[in-house]
């Protein structure tokens, strides 16, 4: 007989450019035991972006009528009206699936989480080399308006003061030896 599933969570959290998301994508597609824990959220879709895929998309009601009624593991109000959170029934689809969860998530989320589950999670801080690496990645991206560029540089500088509060920091500066890195994390939580 079969015994009960116990699941583990890995989550990944970063400032804002750092590359979390390149990491978790090479880590779902090297280990077929993980699965993505999809978030929702209450910001406009991106154009290259897919409902159910890159997020749950939700309006600020419908995400405030959630979090009422406690179906959020986590959530964060991010900037204001503009909400990120954790559905629980994301992560029981996952661990019925018999999958291992990778989040993807901002830093006030991965400590709620990690707080939540404590042993059963690694959380994951990845860091830049610089803040002016992590600066001229950001620019780079062509994706932000001045004034949401602006934002977003000043909120990387509070979080990275939180790297220290993570089981693990991956500083990402070559990208291949990142992954290596990522890989070994993973694979030694899952089977330790």
């Amino acid at each position: 007989m079969a015994g009960v599933f116990d699941g583990k969570m890995i989550v990944f959290t970063a400032p804002s450019g750092a590359g979390k998301t390149t990491v978790v994508q090479h880590l779902l597609k090297k280990f077929d035991f993980l699965g993505f824990s999809i978030s929702a959220t209450t910001r406009d879709k991106r154009p290259t972006e897919t409902e159910g895929i890159d997020y749950y998309y939700l309006s600020v009601e419908d995400f405030k009528s959630k979090r009422r009624k406690r179906q959020f593991i986590e959530w964060e109000e991010v900037y204001e009206d503009q909400y990120y959170g954790t559905l629980r029934s994301e992560v029981d689809r996952l661990w019925g699936e018999q999958k291992h969860i990778v989040f993807d998530i901002d830093v006030k989320g991965a400590r709620s989480i990690k707080k939540k589950y404590g042993d059963q999670c690694l959380a994951i801080f990845i860091a830049p080399p610089s803040i002016s690496v992590l600066v001229d990645r950001l620019t780079n991206r062509n994706t932000e308006t001045p004034a949401s560029l602006k934002k977003r540089i000043a909120r990387v500088k509070r979080e990275m003061k939180y790297q220290d509060k993570f089981d693990k920091v991956l500083i990402n500066d070559l990208l291949e030896v990142t992954l290596e890195e990522a890989e070994c994390m993973v694979e030694d939580f899952i089977n330790g």
